[in-house]
């Protein structure tokens, strides 16, 4: 046979392998609003940049008629390309073969592009879409999944992981999302829960939807395994394309530097933040008014937004936002807010990305459902990160910062490089009006007007500790500066701390607070 001859065998196969499970499944694809995997591939990735990689893998299941079937790329596509001209891996479910259900040569091919990222040192994107593991393979399925999990964990902190839900990832398939750096959600399509609407009516006798149980917005507003929601699909692959400009290839390496442009004049951070303590304000604003652009992607903004943390670049250089958002909650630390700063410190920490604190709170929240839920464990976790961090760590206290919020916000003692407050900076134990009613308590009592004498001590102890001198005197703060110049002591502190380098003592690893 001529070589013209085996080159149109050839394209004739790939040609019915490319098809998926046909027609039909691909109509009934297209009817729940979902695109096919190769759609879905080919939006994300640049142009023609897409590779693929065991087209003609097939599964090896030979019971309950099993052997009589073909599975066209055994239900999952894998291959490396390119986002934004760099190199990544990637695999996506196809679910109009078997439901994208995982058997055993389903998953040799993810845990192979898993292993071939890295070894590269580049990305890994799962595209989630599956009925779960494969009931005919028996444990070998569990097998499988159990292989990605490994994988997941041991290039945690080398690569950058992102998975992708677009449509169901139930039971032990969401563990493999659980242990990546970001999950990505679409509203009515992304489901993901451990035990169905169905298991849960027969054991518990409720019926919930499977929407409420585990859609987007659940993910997104309520457990936090999701990191960024999108309305649409196509919406979803520009905010991964988004997410990947602030990120390094690996570990090793370092995000790019690229053009600066000045933020815009609107976002003044001297025209946004009150100086009355009291009044809220958005922080993001204060963000936008230093960072290139007035460009800020934030990271699970519809979760704990008493925290607020995300990606920006100043002079060209990416950096990770850690800041108290005064609009929810006065900005407090809470079980949530201090898990979601303490991954995100961590996060920044592994891929060489620079962390800027805004602080702004009175504290931790108080309250028995916060002591019962754990609050001083989860709290502890965000003192672990900053004192664990080795990459540049810069504060700017921007308002209040009063007892352990003081000190878990990238303070000084937990070795901030740089530590910078503003005029309206309150560094104190605690504030003003509580401060006064302890230590003043007595005159307080036995003065003729008890609510003007209140009024006296609390501003005598404002002028007296709830300012940035008094920490500024002893070295806690570096620098007492005017809002104006935020980003320029910002674009400074990060060039001079470039290349910093620390060294913890030598151990195995610490265990942190989980």
């Amino acid at each position: 046979m001529s070589i013209k001859k085996k080159t149109k065998e050839l394209l004739k196969l790939r040609e019915k392998m490319q098809e998926g499970g046909g027609e039909k499944a691909i109509e009934k694809q297209k009817k729940m609003g979902k695109l096919t995997a190769r759609e879905r591939i080919e939006s994300l990735l640049d142009e023609g940049s897409f590779q693929e990689y065991d087209l003609f893998v097939e599964h090896e299941a030979r019971d309950f008629d099993m052997d009589k079937k073909i599975l066209p790329g055994d239900g999952v596509i894998t291959g490396t390309g390119t986002i934004n001209g760099k190199p990544i891996c990637i695999y996506a479910q196809d679910f109009t073969v078997a439901g994208g259900s995982l058997g055993y040569m389903h998953a040799r091919k993810i845990t192979k592009i898993m292993d071939h990222a890295m070894r590269m040192r580049i990305p890994m994107i799962g595209i989630n879409d599956s009925g779960g593991a494969r009931i005919q393979e028996g444990v070998n399925s569990l097998a499988g999944y159990g292989e990605i999990f490994w994988r997941n964990t041991l290039v945690s902190g080398v690569i950058p992981q992102i998975s992708v839900i677009l449509g169901p990832c139930a039971g032990g398939a969401v563990y493999s999302p659980a242990l990546t750096d970001f999950v990505f959600v679409v509203d009515n399509v992304s489901k993901m829960f451990i035990t169905g609407p169905e298991v849960i009516k027969t054991v518990l006798g409720e019926e919930i939807s499977m929407e409420d149980l585990g859609g987007a917005k659940v993910h997104s507003e309520i457990t936090g395994n999701a990191h960024f929601y999108a309305e649409s699909e196509l919406e979803c692959f520009v905010q991964i394309r988004s997410l990947l400009e602030y990120l390094p290839l690996n570990y090793q390496k370092r995000p790019d530097i690229i053009d600066v442009k000045e933020p815009y004049k609107k976002y003044s951070p001297e025209k946004i933040v009150p100086v009355d303590s009291s009044k809220p304000y958005d922080v993001r604003e204060v963000i936008k008014g230093v960072v290139d652009h007035s460009k800020f992607l934030e990271v699970q903004e519809m979760w704990a937004q008493n925290m607020v943390i995300g990606f920006g670049r100043i002079d060209g250089r990416s950096v990770g936002f850690i800041a108290n958002q005064p609009m929810y909650l006065a900005g407090v630390l809470d079980v949530d807010s201090s898990d979601k700063a303490a991954r995100f410190i961590r996060f920044c920490d592994a891929f060489n990305i620079p962390i800027i604190t805004m602080v702004d709170l009175p504290g931790y929240l108080p309250g028995v459902d916060q002591e019962h839920a754990g609050v001083i464990r989860h709290g502890a976790k965000v003192l672990y990160a900053y004192s664990e961090a080795t990459v540049p760590k810069i504060t700017v206290i921007l308002r209040k910062a009063y007892g352990g919020g003081y000190i878990a916000m990238g303070s000084r003692h937990l070795r901030a490089d740089f530590v910078y407050a503003w005029p309206t900076a309150e560094i104190a134990v605690m504030g003003p009006q509580g401060a006064a009613n302890i230590i003043f308590r007595k005159e307080i009592a036995e003065a003729e007007d008890p609510e003007a004498m209140r009024e006296q001590k609390v501003e005598e102890y404002r002028k007296r500790f709830a300012n940035p001198y008094v920490a500024a005197g002893k070295g806690y703060v570096d620098a007492v500066i005017e809002p104006e110049e935020t980003r320029h002591v910002l674009m400074h502190a990060l060039e001079v701390s470039k290349d910093k380098a620390i060294r913890h003592m030598d151990k195995k690893h610490g265990i942190p607070p989980f």
